[in-house]
């Protein structure tokens, strides 16, 4: 993440994991969900801020999912069924539940599906935010496999970061997040997590907290045209957002297409059609290793070919080059040893909506 979406040093409040996670639980179970749907949305989150991922950790998500359970936009018991089912596909309904506790379900079955068969593909509709795509993406990992993830539907007037196309003048998609995670032997794995658009949503937020500005390219105004030059973050619903690339001539058309790719399989191919009303999209698949080639060999040739990456030369002014995965995998054991750096306003957060809910919670 770029150190502009840090929280500064004097707004740092350190948490440790145990504590946060104790807390995100209670919230969820008082919005009415069970109590393992509740550990597994609090996992999701907070696996998303060991990693440093913070657009998607409990400091931008959580109130809004406590918002949406208290307007009734989220179920938060939902019946999750199999509509269509082939040996190796499916798609699933999640019943107007968060896609933190509903999207595991369709990522299991992926992986199932792929133990027998080599490969296993699902797709789920009318299910809500999942969160960290990512964290679905690696449930593969454990068994061998590799894993994708993607989220997203179509973006319209209501969706404060909906996309335009490149040239558009309306938002037609959402930012349509892929995730992709490969296993290595001892190296981090390969966790590939990105947006489709030029910024991710949620770091929008990170920026009003902390008072970055947005760089040129990132974002357009309400017709479309690009905003070119370094911007305070507008009020919600005065701008749009870009597809990776920013500009044509940057390779704004390869945005777009990716966030249509997304769209295709998280929307189309689970039957919802060009609309928002069925809640979201998501699209899961598990590749078996073992069913292409030989999984120690696999993970072996991984290690030297993630290795190769991390020992290029570093162009002038960089100390390093990395991969995706390597530096969220160094933030988490620093996390899990020292504490979550929240802000201060996340914290006071949390004691507002405790006070409000009667739960008593005590963080720092």
């Amino acid at each position: 993440m770029l150190e502009r979406f840090h929280v500064p040093e004097a707004d740092r409040v350190y948490v440790k994991q145990e504590r946060m996670r104790e807390a995100t639980e209670t919230i969820f179970k008082k919005m009415g969900l069970s109590e393992e749907d509740a550990r597994l949305s609090a996992d999701v989150l907070m696996l998303s801020d060991l990693r440093g991922v913070e657009t998607h950790g409990v400091s931008n998500m959580l109130r809004a999912y406590v918002q949406q359970y208290n307007n009734g936009a989220t179920n938060p018991t939902p019946e999750i069924t199999t509509v269509r089912e082939s040996p190796t596909t499916a798609t699933m309904d999640g019943g107007g539940g968060l896609g933190l506790h509903t999207a595991p379900v369709a990522m299991n079955l992926a992986i199932e599906k792929a133990k027998k068969h080599g490969i296993g593909s699902v797709t789920m509709r009318n299910s809500r935010h999942l969160g960290m795509a990512a964290y679905h993406a690696m449930m593969a990992l454990e068994h061998d496999m590799i894993g994708l993830c993607m989220t997203g539907g179509g973006g319209s007037g209501r969706n404060a970061y909906g996309m335009v196309p490149t040239f558009g003048a309306e938002a037609r998609f959402g930012t349509n997040p892929i995730a992709w995670a490969a296993p290595a032997d001892k190296m981090p794995p390969f966790v590939f997590d990105v947006a489709t658009t030029q910024v991710a949503g949620n770091k929008l937020n990170l920026a009003r907290r902390v008072g970055a500005k947005l760089e040129p390219g990132w974002i357009s105004k309400l017709d479309g045209d690009p905003i070119m030059e370094p911007v305070d973050l507008p009020p919600l619903g005065e701008f749009r957002m870009l597809p990776f690339g920013g500009t044509r001539e940057n390779g704004s058309h390869k945005g777009y297409g990716f966030a249509a790719v997304v769209y295709i399989l998280c929307q189309t191919l689970g039957g919802s059609g060009w609309n928002e009303q069925s809640g979201g999209g998501h699209h899961f698949t598990a590749y078996s290793i073992e069913a292409f080639t030989d999984v120690a060999k696999f993970k072996s040739d991984m290690d030297e070919f993630l290795e190769g990456l991390a020992s290029t030369p570093p162009a002038p002014g960089h100390d390093e080059v990395v991969y995706a995965g390597l530096p969220e995998s160094r933030e988490y054991a620093d996390r899990m040893e020292n504490g979550i750096p929240y802000h201060r306003e996340v914290i006071d957060w949390f004691h507002s909506i405790s006070a409000e809910l009667d739960l008593g919670i005590e963080l720092p």
